[in-house]
């Protein structure tokens, strides 16, 4: 029985959940927008909305610019980069997505109903990052 065992699995082993996982933040970061099954939209959501805030925070003490505030920043820097695959991604994060949402306390994406997949009725979702 599995009596109070959080999160959902995926269908998916550790690994490959860790993979999915990765990979649809880096997509998600990259266009601002995916397609993608409800399931999968909500168990990345949360990871996402992590993100931001973890982007922020690096950002808000870069601007301080005392050695502690480059540490932090540098340290904010490096644990998106070992969320995301690429590089570029996580420019991306730290110098477009994260000024955008200064100002906003949480809530940075949304998910949008579709519809149904005509193969296998998976509910299809829209996740894509708020516009400010």
């Amino acid at each position: 029985m599995r009596h109070q065992i959080s999160g959902s699995k995926l269908g998916r082993s550790a690994s490959e959940r860790a993979a999915l996982t990765r990979n649809l933040l880096t997509q998600v970061i990259e266009h601002e927008r995916i397609k993608t099954t409800e399931a999968k939209a909500k168990f990345v959501r949360s990871d996402l909305e992590k993100l931001i805030s973890l982007a922020k925070r690096g950002l808000r003490a870069k601007s301080s610019e005392t050695p502690e505030g480059v540490a932090r920043f540098v340290s904010a820097n490096r644990l998106a980069a070992a969320r995301l695959n690429d590089p570029a991604v996580v420019h991306k994060l730290f110098e477009t997505i994260a000024p955008r949402y200064e100002k906003r306390p949480g809530g940075y994406s949304r998910i949008l109903k579709l519809g149904v997949r005509k193969g296998d009725a998976a509910r299809i979702v829209l996740l894509e990052l708020v516009e400010e």
